[in-house]
């Protein structure tokens, strides 16, 4: 890869020996090698900006979790030298909650969570990324719920008058990437054009395009098997927004020999809480769901679905408005 180290034997190599050399390793200083100067970090609570900021973030997430472990699960990636390269890196996280900070007083729980980080990266350096925690899975580890957490979140930041405002709608995502011209025809946009169906309704092509023995591993740390799950997961999140935009936002794929066909979808929600579900009565609310996705095709349709967001951050802006 041209303008990047020789020890990086290929791009999911890159990205998975910097995850484990800043984490595990604790070299957290090397953020400042790796990240491009004013790179922007969106997460559904907001941005940051510059590889300074990263490196406070992260302190401050390994002096709660010390001992966290960052497995990575796959990275589904697109790119060249002369664009660049984007990665969408599916990490399990694995980590200990053994000292005070922004999930509370330390608990001493194991918890085990998922993350899922879009990066794009040109010589050597991470210079735009998006980023999807499971706060919900978290949480619910610690004996609190989504609701919960996120009123006692908006107390920590202030409250409701001087908490950060979560990534929405009229935030400037300033854009440092675009995507990457992709052929016409490829299992990315076959994803992204399944998740418009269902975020049209038409649930009925979940029968059609999911193998029956889907397994989908679900916000909050839950997980649906085969077809009824399936509709019932996007049931609630449709019923809670029936009138919101749907929008794909990325699309990256990866056709590996003997793997499966591998699709990332980053997608957002944007629309009005006018729906009764799992985030309570209609709030009237403006929500923004920041969203990633990653499946896997087997002869029979999608086998293994991963879908993330942040229920904490759709709670937060629904106490936001409802006080």
């Amino acid at each position: 890869m041209e303008g990047f180290n020789k020890k990086f034997k290929d791009f999911p190599d890159y990205i998975l020996k910097i995850t484990y050399q800043i984490w595990e390793e604790k070299d957290v200083e090397s953020i400042m090698q790796y990240y491009a100067e004013g790179i922007p970090v969106r997460f559904p609570d907001g941005i940051i900006y510059g590889p300074e900021t990263v490196v406070k973030a992260t302190y401050a997430t390994l002096k709660e979790f010390p001992d966290r472990q960052l497995l990575g699960e796959d990275v589904i990636w697109i790119g060249n030298d002369t664009e660049g390269y984007l990665s969408s890196h599916r990490i399990l996280s694995r980590a200990t909650h053994a000292n005070n900070g922004v999930y509370g007083e330390a608990t001493g729980k194991k918890l085990t969570y998922r993350v899922i980080a879009d990066c794009a990266c040109k010589n050597n350096q991470v210079y735009d990324e998006w980023l999807v925690r499971d706060q919900g899975s978290i949480i619910r580890q610690l004996n609190l719920d989504p609701k919960t957490y996120a009123t006692q979140l908006i107390d920590h930041q202030g409250g409701l008058d001087n908490c950060p405002t979560p990534f929405n709608k009229n935030t400037d995502p300033d854009l440092k990437y675009t995507q990457i011209k992709l052929p016409d025809q490829n299992i990315g946009y076959e994803y992204a054009d399944i998740l418009k169906n269902i975020f049209s309704k038409n649930l009925d092509i979940i029968e059609n395009c999911y193998d029956r023995a889907i397994n989908q591993e679900q916000p909050g740390g839950f997980t649906g098997y085969g077809w009824q799950d399936v509709k019932t997961f996007w049931s609630s999140l449709l019923s809670a927004f029936p009138d919101a935009s749907f929008k794909i936002e990325h699309v990256s794929f990866l056709n590996e020999p003997n793997e499966y066909a591998k699709a990332a979808v980053r997608w957002s929600l944007s629309g009005i809480h006018s729906g009764s579900g799992n985030f309570g009565e209609p709030s009237h609310a403006d929500v923004y769901v920041m969203g990633i996705s990653h499946a896997e095709f087997g002869p029979r349709g999608i086998k293994n679905e991963w879908v993330l967001f942040d229920e904490t951050s759709i709670w937060k802006q629904i106490l936001l408005k409802t006080g």
